[in-house]
């Protein structure tokens, strides 16, 4: 009875083995062939949430010195 159970199990290892590799294999020959037919995008150098010329960014001094500096000030 042993024999039969462990056969048996082999038998589905292998199966969802078999299955979990052709389904591994299937997904990456998909996407190469998705990334040849999809048009190449156009990409801008300047990130969308960049700031614009003369425009003011906040500045966060993290330093030793300023952290010291500050931790001094409050009473």
């Amino acid at each position: 009875m042993n024999d039969l159970l462990a056969l048996i199990y082999l038998v589905f290892f292998a199966a969802i083995a078999g299955g979990a590799f052709a389904l591994m294999t299937q997904n990456l020959r998909n996407s190469q062939e998705s990334d040849s037919l999809r048009a190449p995008r156009k990409r801008s150098r300047v990130h969308p949430e960049a700031p614009q010329a003369g425009e003011e960014v906040l500045y966060v001094d993290f330093s030793r010195e300023r952290l010291e500096q500050i931790f001094q000030q409050t009473p």
